[in-house]
């Protein structure tokens, strides 16, 4: 069977092991993704299964879009059943069953640039400014209140109409209420889905329909899970109710590369999995095929140093390379340069800057790269702030679309005067109190009132007459062919040539390439609901422009990536460990971040950091992260002096006894009757989780004390 062909032992083991609860432990670069399709394909051209009862659940829409390129071309088949993110797969569900929460099928996916306009909306409807609270305040304050204060949320959005909303909205008076409930209508009103509804709505349909429950159960014959140590609490409720009649469930994950816990990931769910499910068969999948002997052997030294782990090594496939390098710098822009200087004798050796990456652990570090490489004539980009996805000609772009298919409201602010229609804020404001007064959308109600006299010399009927015409047959046409059609009988393309702005017109010609990959792709599912709600759910990493340029980027950012050249920078305390680490788990989770950060590299790792001040004045030292790793495995090119060395580990011996634990009594309630060891008896009166701290009022004492949670303190 070719299918096996080429897989070691341990992936052969993987591939076909087809029944019951599988757990595979996969380290960085064994061949994780390669298995997981063989087994799909072993799965469907072996065994028989059909592809639509097959769930692979990947977590971002790149490894998604990959996952079902690899399949395509070892099955032939251009079914490649699911294959999506959670998000992903819940829009699958919903716009099939969306009828048990009364949702139309044409819901609407949200994304940040929607939340935002949303909130626009409520922040002039309610008289609210920025100075209240900020659109990232909001989007944080919502999802919070989602996930954690209130999440029976969405049982108002499910059984409560919208004009109940509606006046929970209006009656709401502190700022928080009015934001919450007003950002619920108007979801409600455009029947639209963020990220957090996605999930909570499927499992709602789940637990509260037998027959839908047992439909898609009986149908995912055949689940797999990748990157398992990033599953959420969410999540695993959603995969435990998809498992629950066939019970063949197989997951892939590395509990050395849990670097997501802020967001909710729970790697307890990947190593406790054996004792959830009964039976569980475990694969070790060690083999490296991504770096050399050197990295290798560098990266297992330091995460050998973490305790809450399964103990394991990564073992070398490939032949010996360059020694991992480290510079101590003077001072950020000597760190800066020595980069430079490395990275020239790369070029000179016929490496392109392409082949380059630059990570770190925090964007301000990015400061005298940038000042250094624009020096020194090395071209460089910065893998952050607006991506292709968010960019204003493709957020246009996809507007139009949305309004051919569910002409929103959302939509409709964003390109009704795009290009200029003369449609300015009082005729805008016209059609927004006609809507409110009228209950209908925006759209809706421009065309009643198209007659009348505040819209003679506008084009608000050219508008109207390219929507309705778009409206009627886009479901026969290829969604590629109307979004050229559109841009083109909108006259947007010629704004922007007129403008002279080739870039954008460059970044709308990539977007028609996409499309047309994207109807390769998924065939007679590439309907345009199905190919906006797909885009909806790309995540800011999914598409990047390719130049021979040095790429600059966060770890977190390059996770599921690799490069041939990876230059680790800033690796000093406070840095990388970040100051903000507070507990010991979360110093194992920084340096899980530094073992994948390590591991992105193929042929040769550079570390390196610089001598000097941090903002609060204190010294900077070297990282412990570079003192964890067996310093016979690293090779200085200027080497921090034994002075400054020996100040570091005594400042890590210290800082490392005031890290907390999950054990420390860090959550006595506010009332409890304590005592410390020097002040006495006291009650604490708040809890500050934030400072990991309390207040506490002793007794004696007219005014309460801030006492760390380092402290011990006797409970009474």
């Amino acid at each position: 069977m070719d299918i096996l062909d080429r897989l070691n032992r341990s992936q052969t083991e993987a591939v076909t092991a087809t029944e019951g609860y599988i757990r595979v432990i996969a380290g960085a670069g064994s061949g994780k993704t390669r298995a997981l399709s063989h087994r799909f394909a072993f799965l469907v051209n072996e065994i028989g299964i059909l592809p639509g009862n097959i769930l692979c659940v990947t977590f971002t829409n790149k490894s998604a879009n990959e996952m079902r390129q690899r399949i395509h071309n070892l099955t032939g088949d251009n079914d490649t059943g699911y294959i999506n993110t959670f998000h992903g797969f819940c829009v699958s569900v919903l716009q099939e069953e969306s009828y048990a929460v009364q949702y139309p099928k044409s819901f609407l996916v949200l994304d940040n640039s929607d939340i935002d306009s949303m909130l626009k909306i409520i922040y002039e409807e309610r008289g609210l400014t920025l100075r209240n609270m900020t659109f990232s305040s909001a989007r944080d304050m919502i999802e919070i209140r989602k996930l954690y204060k209130e999440p029976e949320y969405y049982q108002d959005m499910i059984t409560m109409s919208i004009d109940q909303i509606y006046e929970k909205y209006m009656q709401a008076t502190e700022t928080s209420e009015i934001i919450f409930y007003g950002y619920l209508y108007q979801e409600k009103k455009c029947f639209g889905l963020d990220y957090n509804d996605l999930i909570k709505f499927t499992l709602y349909i789940f637990e509260n329909n037998e027959e839908i429950k047992q439909k898609w159960q009986k149908r995912l014959e055949y689940i797999m899970i990748d990157e398992f140590q990033d599953i959420d609490d969410l999540q695993y409720r959603l995969m435990c109710v998809l498992c629950g009649y066939h019970k063949n469930l197989f997951i892939v994950g590395d509990p050395d590369q849990t670097i997501y816990t802020w967001r909710g990931a729970n790697v307890k769910y990947l190593l406790d999995f054996h004792r959830n499910f009964p039976d569980v068969q475990t694969i070790m999948m060690m083999e490296n095929y991504r770096s050399t002997p050197e990295i290798l052997r560098a990266a297992n030294s330091l995460i050998s140093k973490n305790l809450l782990r399964m103990k394991k090594n990564l073992i070398p496939t490939l032949p010996s390379g360059g020694s991992v390098l480290c510079c101590h710098g003077e001072n950020q822009e000597k760190e800066a340069l020595w980069m430079a200087e490395q990275i020239k004798i790369l070029k000179e050796k016929g490496v392109p800057y392409k082949d380059i990456t630059i990570l770190y652990r925090a964007h301000y570090l990015t400061r005298s790269i940038e000042q250094v490489f624009l020096k020194e004539e090395i071209p460089y980009t910065i893998y952050s702030g607006v991506q292709f996805f968010g960019r204003m000609e493709i957020k246009d772009a996809l507007s139009y679309l949305r309004m051919i298919a569910y002409r929103d409201d959302l939509s409709f602010l964003r390109i009704a005067n795009v290009p200029k229609r003369n449609l300015g804020e009082r005729r805008m404001k016209f059609i927004q109190e006609y809507a409110g007064e009228n209950s209908c959308s925006l759209y809706e109600a421009l065309c009643r009132n198209l007659d009348q006299d505040i819209f003679k010399g506008t084009k608000a009927g050219e508008f109207v007459q390219l929507i309705e015409s778009f409206a009627a047959n886009y479901q026969d046409r290829p969604v590629s062919e109307i979004l050229s059609a559109v841009l083109d009988l909108s006259g947007y393309e010629r704004m922007l040539r007129t403008e002279g702005n080739q870039e954008r017109l460059d970044n709308l010609a990539e977007l028609k390439q996409s499309v047309y990959e994207y109807e390769t792709t998924c065939g007679e599912e590439a309907m345009l609901e199905h190919y906006l709600a797909h885009v909806a759910l790309f995540s800011n990493s999914d598409a990047q422009p390719e130049h021979d340029k040095v790429k600059l980027m966060t770890v977190h950012t390059s996770k599921g990536l690799e490069f041939p050249y990876v230059f680790l920078c800033g690796m000093n305390e406070g840095i990388f460990p970040s100051r903000k680490t507070k507990t010991r788990e979360g110093m194992e989770e920084e340096r899980r971040l530094a073992f994948v950060a390590m591991t992105r590299a193929k042929k040769r790792l550079y570390l390196s950091e610089a001598k000097g001040r941090n903002l609060d004045g204190s010294p900077r030292y070297p990282s412990r992260f570079i003192l964890d790793i067996d310093q016979n495995l690293l090779e200085y090119d200027r080497k921090p002096e034994e002075g400054l060395i020996k100040e570091a580990r005594e400042y890590i011996e210290l800082s490392s006894r005031c890290l907390l634990t999950d054990e420390a009594p860090s959550h006595y309630p506010i009332g409890q009757k304590i005592l410390h060891k020097i002040f006495g008896p006291g009650t604490i009166v708040d809890v500050d989780t934030e400072k990991s701290a309390y207040a506490i009022l002793f007794d004696g004492m007219e005014t309460p004390r801030t006492i760390s949670f380092r402290v011990k303190l006797e409970k009474m």
